[in-house]
């Protein structure tokens, strides 16, 4: 079966997200002089962090919108009922610092690059566009994408099958002539096995990554591995399911 069609996440994937936002909000806290309050900056990060995915299943599934899972990380993380210009204006500060600290993974632009001629390309994120957008751009990657998706403007988030179809159609292809990189063993791996897709999760070591348990998904360590294990596709030859 023949791939035609690299889609991609965005966060932990091609962006070192977990990296910019710990030293972000590391920046942060220090200039906001939040950081007294905790026995360590790491303890800081850590209730930000578990708040950030609490927040964010909640926008996942349709429980809030963008904006509001955002105001309500703020709110959750200060214990203070702020009104949504302060929780948008504290975030507006934070972001300064996190946007100082974005990076791409050190195996992104060779992956791309050994994919760049025999296949088309787009992503395919749980974010928003007006976010990921800037991101790509701000890293130079914008223009090696012919389309990006996002949940917040598809009304569909990953896992959910439609998500993912909905980056096929704008490819014009069928899911079996698609692969899909991701991080999470489940939102992407697994979304992206059961609506069809060649799933490759790229296990980046995240604590949703080392929870893993049995994911229907090409699991892979590196980018570098990807661009065989496209040209191969071996759903139909070979076990995809890796422990």
């Amino acid at each position: 079966m023949t791939i035609r069609a690299v889609v991609w996440d965005v966060d932990d994937t091609l962006f070192d997200y977990t990296s910019a936002d710990r030293e972000g909000m590391r920046a942060h806290l220090a200039v906001e002089g939040l950081l007294a309050g905790y026995d360590s900056p790491e303890q800081a990060l850590v209730r930000w962090r578990e708040i950030t995915d609490r927040q964010w299943a909640r926008y996942a599934a349709g429980e809030c919108s963008f904006q509001e899972q955002r105001r309500d990380r703020v709110r959750v993380f200060l214990d203070t009922e702020l009104a949504d210009a302060e929780c948008d204006a504290w975030f507006q500060r934070y972001i300064g610092h996190y946007e100082a600290a974005w990076t791409l993974f050190p195996d992104v632009l060779p992956a791309l690059e050994a994919l760049a001629v025999d296949y088309r390309h787009a992503v395919l994120s749980n974010s928003s566009i007006t976010v990921q957008e800037h991101k790509l751009r701000t890293l130079g990657l914008l223009d090696r994408f012919e389309a990006v998706l996002c949940a917040a403007e598809l009304g569909v988030s990953k896992p959910e099958p439609g998500a993912f179809l909905a980056a096929c159609e704008a490819l014009g292809l069928p899911p079996h002539q698609v692969a899909y990189v991701g991080d999470h063993p489940e939102i992407d791996g697994r979304g992206a096995a059961e609506a069809g897709l060649l799933s490759v999760w790229i296990d980046r070591g995240t604590p949703y990554a080392r929870a893993a348990g049995e994911v229907v998904a090409h699991r892979i360590s590196t980018l570098a591995e990807l661009p065989a294990l496209v040209r191969a596709d071996t759903r139909f030859g070979a076990p995809s399911t890796f422990g």
